[in-house]
């Protein structure tokens, strides 16, 4: 968060009355100067074992009995398909955002609000939501 809020800080203002082309801009600016800060980062520097071992367990856990069913319609309506899972790549912007279920954000790790947890199929991702870079990810998170 300390490296994308400097890069942040260096990018000029928009102002309240910037075009969409203008934003559109500045995302792309964010955006790659977040992955060339970043170069080199893989899967699992945030999702380490510990980590991915904890969530694993919860999913596993929320994911049992009557609620099951309805946690996977959640989880599973979004259309996620040709979602790469690549460390510092961008959440293709055609593809639509499954949202955490707020039964399970209240049990997981709490993130900065500028991070989001998705899901595409049964494997976790953390997205940046200014810039739609993916953070970090994990394989086969969900049962």
């Amino acid at each position: 968060m300390k490296l994308r809020d400097r890069i942040k800080a260096k990018l000029p203002k928009l102002s309240k009355a910037s075009t969409p082309e203008q934003i559109e801009s500045y995302r792309k600016s964010f955006e790659a100067q977040v992955r060339a800060a970043r170069a080199g980062v893989k899967n699992g520097d945030i999702f380490r074992a510990g980590v991915a071992a904890y969530i694993r367990k919860t999913l596993r856990t929320e994911f049992q009995g009557k609620d099951r069913a309805e946690l996977r319609d959640i989880v599973f309506e979004a259309e996620t398909q040709g979602v790469p899972l690549r460390v510092n790549y961008p959440y293709p912007e055609k593809n639509e955002l499954s949202e955490m279920p707020a039964t399970l954000l209240i049990k997981l790790p709490k993130l900065p609000k500028e991070v989001r947890y998705r899901f595409v199929g049964r494997n976790m991702l953390l997205v940046d939501r200014d810039n739609n870079l993916i953070i970090d990810y994990m394989v086969d998170a969900l049962p």
